[in-house]
């Protein structure tokens, strides 16, 4: 699983900085990417991507910000590009697909593909399961209805033993698949294999969180909870913190403090002012590390891989 940063700043695009969209690349099936908000000029950042519109299968929209939405229109159109392109499943807030329908249909963009809209009617929505992987929702602290989501891979299948196998007399064949499924098995010479005594433990997914915009609150710790990787705003210094309150955002320390309550494994900070010069923004990254060490500072055209974690974690 990679992470691909296209845009990281706050509010409005800067020189160093366009405003948000995050990129998940599941690199452990067919490389498709999912794509959490869409602020403008998103499909321009794509040029120096691995990837283009036309691998984007699912976007999740954090809330109806501008910031966060005014790349999608574009992007749907440019995608609808090539042939025999698959469907598209966008979620978020109720109004995604009142904003995207009236812009397509105002400037006569005519899809090659079909959308299908999931808009969130709960506060904690009920997951979404594809194959491998589950999201899960929940409504954070902003002054418009903002999500933030939590994606769990599945566990990856422990190793077979094919020398065990065959030191017991069993060759290559269903046995050796149902085994390797977790599922003991009567031979009909009476044997029981254990699948425990052939194969390895499995190994857990990784479990990554991308919050939307938020002031501190309960739901994105319970997010980010054990998660391998946070990605959390991190809009104002902590000396500003008065004006994150007030437009309901969270500076460099909270998001830290987040990220340790949760137990997470890593912190990544986002969204970042325009407000802040360069030697600026190597505070906001000592700040959250002063609390949680171990805390990256994104940039545009960051590349993350979130690793496998160890057997028996």
């Amino acid at each position: 699983m990679e992470l691909y940063f296209l845009g990281t700043g706050a509010g409005a695009p800067s020189r160093r900085r366009n405003v948000t969209a995050i990129a998940l690349r599941l690199t452990r099936d067919d490389s498709a990417v999912w794509l959490f908000d869409c602020g403008e000029a998103t499909q321009h950042r794509m040029f120096d991507a691995p990837f283009g519109p036309n691998r984007v299968q699912r976007v999740f929209i954090t809330h109806l910000h501008g910031d966060h939405i005014f790349g999608l229109p574009g992007l749907l159109s440019t995608r609808s590009f090539p042939e025999n392109i698959g469907p598209l499943r966008l979620y978020g807030p109720p109004g995604i697909r009142a904003f995207v329908e009236a812009a397509l249909d105002t400037s006569q963009t005519h899809l090659s593909y079909e959308i299908q809209f999931h808009e969130w009617t709960s506060p904690e929505p009920a997951p979404v399961r594809d194959g491998l992987y589950t999201i899960r929702a929940a409504r954070l602290d902003h002054a418009i209805p903002s999500y933030g989501y939590r994606i769990e891979e599945a566990p990856f299948p422990g190793r077979l033993h094919p020398d065990r196998l065959r030191a017991a007399g069993i060759a290559p064949g269903p046995v050796w698949a149902q085994l390797k499924a977790g599922q003991d098995v009567t031979l009909s010479d009476g044997r029981r294999l254990r699948a425990a005594d052939f194969v390895d433990p499995a190994e857990p997914g990784r479990v990554i969180a991308i919050l939307g915009d938020t002031r501190p609150c309960a739901q994105a710790v319970e997010l980010a909870r054990g998660a391998d990787c946070l990605v959390h705003e991190a809009t104002f210094l902590h000396r500003h913190a008065h004006l994150a309150a007030a437009f309901f955002h969270s500076t460099a320390r909270q998001a830290a403090e987040i990220a340790r309550e949760a137990e997470a494994k890593l912190l990544i900070l986002t969204h970042v002012s325009a407000r802040y010069e360069r030697a600026e923004e190597d505070e906001i990254l000592a700040e959250a590390r002063a609390i949680f060490p171990n805390t990256l500072l994104a940039h545009d055209g960051m590349i993350h891989e979130i690793a496998r974690r160890p057997r028996g974690e």
